[in-house]
């Protein structure tokens, strides 16, 4: 099953933080080769923190601020946090809605941010931050195109349970007096399709897109041998099946249940092949590489029907808002 938005929401922090103050009440000794500081006075595990995912790096960095800062209006990745939106990587900075009146500015690891336009403000599991609607028409004006789509497709899919209305974000991008990042965002709204079921979809259409391939059809469902079988991509000139695999699909808890999911997966592209459809099949990563993904396309026999678009293509290399990729011992898509 696809991984709804409440599902990625780090409505908890992923560590527990501990304070100064509790760990003088504790009698903990805050060993730096143990603890790790992420604010002034909160401290995790720094092993476990090693451990986890960019994005969730993250998330404990922002819980972190919101203890010290119960009041502050999150904005940007950090309510896309809370809300669940999918993230790439680990965000450089806390982002933070201003008072009106405030000037915007930059300390630290923190951004406050300014607009002549209010925006709407919710709290989700306690915390302040700018609603579902503004949080993507905003994103969708800073971020990387492949990455803004990606996030515009999960907040209108209602598979990954999303509820944003495409219009609302435009009208919301219209209200903006700047300008700067609206014509990106305007084509993150005029692309964004609520078929897609993962963030692992979202940047393989980019990528075929923007490689010139034939327009895959989205979702398509097949009958054959007494079975229903849904497929992510559908090139309808050569019937070629394309699925996107990663983002967990078979990181089940249980071994057994794992393994026989990826032996019903199996039988399910046999049953496709035998009936006509040649298959491709790749994941986030051979994607992201665009090369790899264009290559098993091709191998498929999907056809280019236009010129590539190198350009866009250079928007998946683009990190202007993440922290550099530090290696991990066993790293795994989200």
């Amino acid at each position: 099953m696809p991984l709804r938005l409440s599902e990625r929401a780090e409505i908890v922090s992923p560590l527990p933080l501990l304070t100064a103050h509790d760990a003088r009440m504790l009698g903990i000794r805050i060993d730096p080769k143990t603890w790790r500081r992420i604010r002034r006075g909160v401290y995790v595990d720094r092993a476990a923190y090693e451990k986890l995912q960019p994005w969730k790096r993250y998330a404990v960095r922002v819980h972190a601020f919101v203890h010290a800062n119960p009041d502050a209006v999150l904005c940007l990745e950090s309510a896309a946090v809370f809300h669940g939106f999918p993230l790439f990587g680990e965000t450089r900075d806390i982002h933070v809605l201003g008072d009106p009146g405030e000037k915007a500015r930059h300390a630290g690891d923190v951004w406050v941010h300014t607009s002549e336009v209010a925006r709407s403000v919710e709290r989700v599991g306690g915390v302040l931050v700018t609603s579902e609607s503004d949080t993507v028409a905003d994103l969708c004006r800073v971020l990387p195109t492949a990455k803004a789509l990606c996030l515009a497709d999960s907040a209108i899919s209602p598979v990954q349970g999303g509820t944003v209305s495409i219009d609302d974000v435009c009208d919301l991008l219209d209200a903006q007096p700047s300008k700067r990042g609206v014509a990106r965002a305007r084509w993150v709204c005029a692309h964004a399709d609520g078929l897609a079921e993962s963030p692992g979809e979202s940047i393989s259409r980019a990528v075929i897109m923007w490689s010139g391939f034939e327009e895959p059809e989205l979702q398509s469902e097949f009958h054959y041998e007494g079975h229903e079988d849904r497929v992510d991509f559908h090139f309808r000139s050569g019937r070629v099946i394309g699925e996107s695999d990663g983002w967990q699909k078979y990181s089940l808890g249980d071994p057994a249940q794992a393994a026989q999911k990826l032996a019903d997966e199996k039988r399910r592209e046999d049953r496709l092949r035998r009936n006509g459809h040649p298959f491709a099949r790749w994941d986030l990563g051979e994607a992201m590489r665009v090369k790899p993904l264009c290559t098993t396309l091709k191998d498929a026999g999907v056809p280019q029907m236009r010129p590539a678009q190198p350009a866009m293509l250079a928007t998946l290399r683009s990190s202007p808002r993440e922290l550099p990729r530090v290696p991990r011992e066993t790293p795994k898509a989200a």
